[in-house]
């Protein structure tokens, strides 16, 4: 015969172990919270962030770019101002364009196209000018943002216009 042993101390205490009751209530309000979260930190996100793009993008009125006397002619340089990005263009008739790389259409990002002398947006097939960022076809409805440009010393100074 076996002889169980019983320790008052252990039911005193009440360690019994978690009850099938109390697993579930834990397991339940768990769910409601991740799911709380699921859905309040996008809504959170949406209402939040059109005052944080506000301010980041008027923070910034200027950007100096270094060494722009090494970017060949008919080529552009990617960089970006405050939260977008933009391109920087050396002409072949060495002119300077600086132009908001954000399609107008849908928010995404254009590419200099050298072989075309052009602004393309693969995402729906957009184009724009590359010298004054007007939209040549496609569905974007505006213009890309133009920038100022003075370069000096192998420097670009890109301000706002």
């Amino acid at each position: 015969m076996s002889e169980s042993t019983f320790d008052p101390e252990v039911v005193e205490r009440g360690d019994e172990g978690i009850t099938r009751r109390g697993f579930v209530k834990v397991a339940v309000v768990g769910m409601c919270a991740g799911y709380a979260a699921a859905i309040g930190y996008p809504v959170f996100r949406y209402l939040n962030s059109p005052v944080e793009k506000a301010e980041a993008s008027s923070a910034v009125n200027e950007v100096t770019l270094k060494d722009v006397d090494k970017l060949p002619k008919n080529s552009a340089l990617m960089f970006k101002f405050g939260t977008h990005p933009a391109v920087l263009i050396r002409h072949e008739d060495d002119t300077w364009v600086a132009l908001d790389a954000v399609c107008t259409h849908l928010g995404c990002t254009v590419a200099f196209d050298p072989a075309s002398k052009q602004i393309v947006c693969a995402c729906h097939g957009g184009v724009y000018d590359a010298k004054t960022g007007g939209n040549v076809s496609g569905p974007p409805p505006k213009p890309l943002t133009v920038f100022k440009v003075a370069v000096k010393g192998g420097e670009a100074k890109v301000t706002r216009a």
